[in-house]
């Protein structure tokens, strides 16, 4: 079975990420996925140089990540751009790792993709698995964990689908707003519904 897990900014899908891992699922993680697409001599970072200079490179050949991340940040068309290279190759590089751990005999992989529906990846997956949170509790984590002011932490959280409409679209919901062993306790329940462990 194929699990996509998904949630929204300070809801703790990483923690329900690494609960899976723990239960030695195998996790292809979206973000490190993107990390990995940019690495020197990659396709994704080769298109890169080309559409944005060298200028975006560390010295040791490595992608400057905030130097790029400014340029695009005030650059929708740029964005685009940069959208156009990287969204592709993370989906193949994903689809590669999920069949990878399919071929070597795994019975549940979990693809951990933060902007499932925002992608509208749901055909990668059979059951998708949202980590949902008041929205009171959201803004309160976000502003801890980042730092930020609450102006700042709703404008991310607002960048991002409603948890609404991410439950609406789940075929499970873990409620993450007290307890880890809480949050255990759900995970295990919806596992254990799906037919696994």
């Amino acid at each position: 079975m194929i699990i996509g897990l998904t949630g929204s900014i300070a809801s703790g899908k990483s923690t329900v990420a690494k609960m899976l891992e723990e239960m030695n699922f195998p996790i292809v993680d979206a973000d490190q996925v993107a990390r990995v697409v940019v690495e020197p001599g990659k396709q994704a970072l080769q298109e890169i140089i080309e559409q944005f200079g060298e200028d975006i490179l560390l010295e040791d050949g490595q992608l400057n990540r905030q130097k790029l991340g400014s340029i695009i940040f005030h650059d929708p068309s740029k964005r685009t751009v940069l959208n156009n290279i990287m969204h592709p190759a993370i989906r193949k590089e994903m689809l590669a790792q999920r069949d990878y751990w399919v071929e070597q005999g795994a019975e549940v992989v979990v693809m951990d993709i933060p902007l499932l529906f925002e992608s509208k990846l749901q055909h990668f997956v059979e059951k998708i698995l949202v980590v949902s949170v008041k929205e009171d509790t959201q803004l309160t984590r976000l502003m801890e964990r980042n730092q930020l002011s609450e102006e700042d932490a709703k404008a991310r959280i607002s960048s991002q689908l409603p948890l609404s409409v991410k439950e609406a679209g789940a075929d499970a919901v873990i409620y993450n707003n007290d307890s880890v062993e809480k949050t255990k306790e759900q995970l295990r329940y919806i596992l254990k519904e799906w037919g696994i462990q």
